[in-house]
């Protein structure tokens, strides 16, 4: 039952982010006032939703339900309750789940702390994020589904990657991902600045905090992986340039680029162009991570 709810939860999650995605924008290209006030709602029951999700996933890993193919897989009774926790994004299918409420959280940010921005711009911000979001439920709900079943449920699970059964799968994935996700915020303020036509130092002025807090939890997350992968792997080193490395520093490289941009765009106006091509170019190689 647990699982069918998570499932159900996801569906009209998607549903939510369709609304989301489309009647906000519509509403602030056309100026239809009740349409742009469904942004916040829209925000908000979106990550209510996938934050059930997310619940009945992390449920069924604690009270190994192995009926379900992703909790089979990834983990099994002798596991320690703190990594079966841990488990919920220790694969494919959960970690993208942790990602999409990652981006719901950050979407109800900026719902509830941009009440003095202008409505249009919330509209088009949270609008953007709506999109994003429909765009990775869709393909969870038909391909990476984390909530199919597995009938007759197994006895057992097969385990967790034993090289995953330490601290650092605790904390460094979703620090990781925090930052990750949340450069779809500056990605989202420069679509909105387009589509307005209000590339300014208002808008570098909005979207550099956002930028600033992704920026933290991106630098964060690399540094728990790098001590994770020294004291786990043994590599004798903290930074090896292996395409994993690789793939967490060139968005963080573009995320530092990008906020002295808006910097320079929000005390000078200049570099607009440069601004907009960051933030998209950061955006872009965090999907690639």
């Amino acid at each position: 039952m647990i699982p069918e709810l998570g499932n159900f939860a996801l569906i009209l999650a998607l549903c939510v982010a369709l609304a989301q995605g489309t009647l906000p924008l519509i509403g602030a290209h056309t100026n239809r006032r009740q349409w742009i006030a469904l942004a916040r709602p829209a925000a908000i029951a979106q990550a209510l939703l996938l934050a059930v999700a997310f619940a009945c996933l992390t449920t069924a890993f604690v009270e190994n339900d192995f009926s379900v193919v992703y909790v089979a897989h990834h983990s099994n009774t002798l596991l320690p309750l703190q990594y079966r926790v841990a488990a919920v994004w220790g694969g494919h299918e959960g970690s993208l789940l942790l990602w999409v409420m990652m981006l719901a959280l950050w979407a109800l940010a900026v719902a509830l702390l941009s009440k003095q921005l202008p409505d249009h711009m919330v509209a088009r911000v949270l609008g953007v994020l709506g999109l994003v979001t429909a765009g990775f439920l869709l393909f969870i709900l038909f391909t990476s589904n984390p909530f199919e079943r597995l009938l007759p449920g197994a006895e057992e699970g097969r385990d967790l990657n034993p090289l995953l059964q330490d601290p650092g799968l605790i904390f460094h994935p979703p620090m990781l991902y925090m930052g990750y996700v949340g450069f779809s915020v500056a990605f989202a303020f420069a679509i909105a600045a387009l589509l307005s036509g209000q590339l300014d130092a208002a808008w570098a002025r909005w979207s550099r905090p956002w930028t600033t807090a992704a920026w933290i939890f991106l630098t964060l997350g690399i540094a728990l992986g790098s001590w994770w992968a020294y004291y786990e792997l043994g590599w004798g080193g903290w930074w090896f340039w292996d395409p994993v490395e690789n793939a967490s520093f060139m968005p963080w490289l573009v995320g530092t680029a990008l906020l002295h941009s808006l910097a320079v765009t929000e005390k000078r106006g200049s570099f607009k162009n440069w601004t907009v091509l960051l933030a998209i170019s950061a955006f872009s190689l965090s999907l690639l991570g």
